[in-house]
């Protein structure tokens, strides 16, 4: 009787073998597509076959790489929102002056927040909660890494040098971003209407200014 080979030296299964053929760029190509279609026609009236018509596959190739449309969507969520993320140098600039700096961050966090494509995802998002919960927590994560990773540790750096009393950065990294977003959505109408550039500034130095207000150090 032939000696059965161990399991890790068989000869990979059908499944295997077509993970190892599925191909990045056709993925990539896919959640493009899916994000621009979604955007455009919401989750209801959207269907596989445009996606895969838009992408240029096949529908079988969607599925070969996402399974169904429901996990489709929230892999295009995610992608389109990690590619609006910058990283914290592109973001935070400490010039010493934290009014200055936070208006200049809030300026670029809001040409992120009103990008169109940002928008049309977030009333998408909004419109889709009941039916996928976990949009809620993944939409909430996406957000961590400019509260935490940029503003709080600029906060945090300012607190230890005494320019500004800040007990949780955390805290008022998301009290700044929240307050930002939330006045210019509402003067967009959620992204529907443009924001022009001197409004923009002028929401940012607003929030700015509360920043700096409620954490100024106090003085003997």
């Amino acid at each position: 009787m032939a000696e059965q080979q161990p399991e890790a030296e068989r000869e990979p299964g059908p499944e295997r073998r077509r993970e190892r053929r599925r191909s990045p760029v056709k993925r990539r190509a896919i959640l493009d597509a899916a994000v621009e279609v979604f955007c455009a026609q919401g989750y209801a009236r959207t269907s596989v076959d445009a996606i895969a018509a838009v992408a240029g596959v096949g529908k079988q190739t969607v599925y070969g790489h996402f399974g169904d449309k429901e996990r489709l969507f929230l892999a295009a969520v995610n992608h389109a929102r990690a590619g609006f993320l910058p990283d914290r140098a592109e973001l935070v600039s400490d010039t010493g002056d934290p009014r200055a700096d936070l208006t200049a961050i809030g300026q670029r966090i809001l040409e992120i927040a009103l990008a169109p494509t940002m928008s049309a995802l977030h009333r998408l998002t909004i419109a889709e909660l009941p039916h996928h919960p976990e949009l809620q927590r993944a939409w909430r994560e996406g957000a961590e890494p400019i509260m935490d990773t940029g503003l709080a540790s600029y906060l945090r750096a300012h607190a230890a040098v005494g320019t500004l009393s800040v007990p949780d950065p955390v805290a008022a990294a998301r009290q700044f971003v929240y307050q930002l977003i939330t006045e210019a959505r509402v003067a967009t109408a959620y992204g529907t209407q443009p924001l022009a550039a001197p409004l923009r500034r002028d929401i940012a130095a607003r929030a700015a200014d509360l920043i700096v207000r409620a954490y100024r150090p106090e003085t003997l």
